[in-house]
């Protein structure tokens, strides 16, 4: 198991393979993409932790798997945020809408259980 400092530090993992460039600035530069990645890794992880005690609680409860009202607020929601950060919200929107597929996907099979 990955001690916590190589769980968000990339750079310690042992098939993290060094940059390539001598560039120090690129260097640098993935350096902080690689913990941003990280970073969305583990929110990624929490978020669908999350969504699997609801998909077990909606199961336990008989309530559909999908709430389509809830999904459009939070695609509104989330466009808005993606403008006001000077992010497209054509890509935030086909992001989260990837995302609550999944969380549906995952409600299903726990119904089924």
């Amino acid at each position: 198991m990955a001690s916590q400092s190589e769980r968000t530090n990339p750079q310690s993992l042992p098939d993290a393979a060094p940059d390539a460039p001598a560039d120090p600035v690129l260097s640098s530069y993935r350096k902080s993409i690689d913990n941003i990645d990280a970073a969305l890794i583990h929110m990624l992880a929490e978020r669908f932790r999350i969504t699997q005690a609801v998909g077990e609680h909606k199961a336990r409860a008989a309530m559909p798997a999908a709430d389509p009202e809830r999904e459009k607020r939070q695609i509104q929601r989330l466009r808005k945020l993606a403008e006001e950060a000077d992010l497209d919200p054509e890509f935030s929107e086909k992001f989260i809408r990837f995302v609550i597929e999944e969380v549906i996907r995952h409600h299903r099979r726990a119904a089924k259980r």
